[in-house]
């Protein structure tokens, strides 16, 4: 390592990075594309920052797009998704890297406390993040099989269930992008049922609407509905949401971002039938990838009950999960002390 020239950063272009990041072989991760820019524009508190390419002499090795966010007290940079590598990702390069950007983040935006970035490889300058749960196991459906081929490679519990749900003729499974605020407001309500049964933390409604409104065709929202009147014991109104999901499309490839199923829902085989739904319309717009966005592992164990669902439909694979990189060190380790704190204090 301490032969190795340094690496160097340069700031490009929305077209050049596109160009670059073509070169990795896989699609672009939509969260480091220009598309997302305007979502990191409607949020408060965050705000898109700059591309950069990273060169070893002459020759870019990796792309990156890094968002800026304010903390209480501080600022970082993330750079969801990131890096892009163009060149081989070995444990030299990555470290490499990431002394490049200290360099340069430090010297363009001092004000900087750590960069989020996602590694493959560990390594001493990674520190577990501060505040939100990574994962670096996730399911990647394959949608360019038949469809029949799909769905014989799900479980068989999973294909049982898919099965007795099209029987079922009182869904009506709908594409609803582009929704309004208002009508937001009811896949919303599911979703706080949804943090409260599994306990998880959410944002306000305004911040999941804002990823909708802002990422246009970018962003898909698929949603279950019952269309009887219920039970005597339970009535309820025809057409009533049960279960919704927010996908995001780049590239060809689709990622299942947000998700809620409520009570009713969970007595149905409503979310087995929308993921189904869901992967065929996919497909048939010509979509390649579903990711179903992180499983559990020793990182995240808290995934767990999601990763056994999600398995039934495919074989986990590893991704590189984010980490933090300190860039003003001293900083950054008393904000790692304060947190641990806060926490010993709520106990």
């Amino acid at each position: 390592m301490s032969n190795r020239r340094p690496m160097r950063v340069e700031q490009v272009s929305d077209d050049r990075f596109l160009e670059l990041a073509s070169g990795s072989g896989e699609p672009v991760p939509i969260e480091q594309s220009p598309a997302w820019d305007p979502y990191d524009e409607a949020v408060s508190e965050r705000a898109f920052w700059r591309r950069l390419a990273v060169l070893d002499g002459d020759e870019p090795v990796a792309v990156i797009a890094l968002t800026e966010y304010t903390g209480r007290g501080f600022r970082y940079l993330w750079a969801k998704h990131g890096p892009v590598w163009i060149g081989e990702q070995t444990p030299e390069a990555e470290r490499a890297l990431r002394d490049a950007l200290r360099a340069y983040i430090g010297a363009e935006a001092p004000h900087i406390v750590f960069v989020r970035l996602h590694a493959r490889h560990p390594a001493s300058d990674l520190h577990e993040l501060l505040q939100t749960v990574t994962y670096d196991r996730t399911v990647v459906i394959d949608l360019t099989p038949e469809e029949d081929d799909i769905f014989a490679s799900f479980a068989k519990r999973r294909r049982t269930g898919i099965r007795k749900a099209l029987r079922d003729e009182n869904f009506d499974l709908t594409d609803e992008s582009g929704l309004s605020r208002e009508a937001f407001g009811e896949l919303y309500a599911i979703y706080e049922e949804t943090a409260e049964r599994d306990d998880f933390g959410i944002y306000e409604a305004d911040t999941y609407y804002a990823m909708v409104a802002a990422l246009g065709e970018h962003a898909r929202v698929f949603v279950a509905r019952r269309t009887d009147s219920g039970t005597d014991d339970a009535p309820a109104e025809p057409g009533r949401a049960v279960a919704w999901v927010i996908v995001t499309t780049y590239d060809g490839k689709a990622t299942s971002y947000y998700a809620g199923a409520n009570h009713e829902a969970r007595g149905t085989n409503a979310v087995m039938l929308l993921r189904w739904h869901v992967m065929r319309v996919l497909k048939a717009e010509g979509v390649t990838q579903y990711d179903l966005m992180g499983v559990d592992s020793a990182r995240a164990p808290q995934l767990k009950s999601v990763g056994d669902f999600k398995r039934q439909f495919a074989d986990e694979t590893e991704v590189d999960g984010a980490w933090d990189v300190a860039v003003k060190p001293l900083r950054y380790r008393a904000l790692t002390l304060a947190l641990r704190l806060k926490r010993l204090l709520k106990r």
